[in-house]
């Protein structure tokens, strides 16, 4: 069973739990924003405490993805400050890791999040060890019909899948008028700014997994935005046609919601990320 459509869910809604991450990050807390019932991975915003501390060595047999939120987390040599990016794929061997201020971190496990057996085996081709997504510079219009006013930031690529990760940001006043859809998985997650769309007004701290060929927008924001945008199952690509509705500004709250995150479905105000 894939992972249910989930659009939109303000994470500062959710729990805070060790669950996800109890066995590869001793003493740091989760809040489960998806899970594939199948294969365990999953899409967390992971709170790590000020002088929180891992040695040197571990290794998962999944992949990991991470951009830092708040704060800033060392693996390794390597230290991750806002918006500080890394794919580690399983097999990759991890130096020691701190937290000495506390961090907030958006992280994507691709199956459940476990020690790996044996030697450390990590595909370089996919392993990007540390990215400055601040000091990256922003890349055109990457559709014909995409509404001008936004541009983004590529993270990474996939070498074997082709799968996407990247940064958009947009322009203040900006909206489309057409509505998309997508051939494969579009998963985000809400960095800064305001979102309008056609399921309601998402500020910092939303997220949203979306299936294929799910229609969706048009969207517009008032003050400009960042996203924090993956994709499963191949590369972007966008099917652009006519919206059921025009778009207009302050829509009525309506999420889709799968049955055990119906609870947490509020809308937020203001544009803080309360952590």
């Amino acid at each position: 069973m894939a992972r249910p459509r989930i659009e939109f869910v303000q994470s500062q809604h959710l729990p805070w739990t060790a669950a996800p991450v109890a066995g590869v990050r001793r003493g740091a807390q989760a809040r489960l924003l998806s899970a594939d019932p199948d294969t365990g991975a999953c899409s967390l915003v992971v709170r790590y405490p000020a002088g929180w501390q891992a040695p040197a060595g571990q290794t998962l047999a999944c992949d990991e993805e991470l951009l830092v939120l708040d704060g800033s987390l060392a693996v390794g040599a390597r230290e991750h400050g806002y918006l500080g990016y890394a794919h580690l794929p399983a097999g990759y061997e991890r130096g020691a890791m701190a937290a000495p201020e506390g961090a907030i971190v958006v992280t994507f496990f691709s199956a459940t999040p476990a020690p790996a057996d044996g030697a450390a085996t990590a595909d370089p081709a996919r392993t990007v060890e540390a990215l400055d997504a601040m000091r990256m510079p922003y890349t055109g219009n990457f559709h014909p019909e995409f509404p001008p006013g936004a541009g983004r930031r590529m993270l990474f690529e996939d070498p074997v899948t082709k799968e996407q990760t990247w940064i958009l940001g947009t322009l203040g006043l900006r909206w489309a008028e057409r509505a998309e859809r997508h051939p494969v998985v579009e998963e985000m997650f809400l960095i800064a700014g305001e979102v309008h769309g056609n399921l309601g007004v998402m500020r910092p701290g939303a997220y949203f997994w979306r299936p294929p060929h799910v229609p969706h927008g048009p969207y517009g924001s008032l003050t400009g935005n960042i996203y924090l945008f993956r994709t499963r199952g191949g590369p972007l690509s966008t099917e652009y046609e006519d919206a059921p509705e025009p778009f207009h500004w302050w829509p009525g709250h309506r999420p889709v919601l799968p049955e055990d995150l119906a609870g947490f479905g509020q809308p937020i105000a203001g544009a803080t990320l309360p952590w």
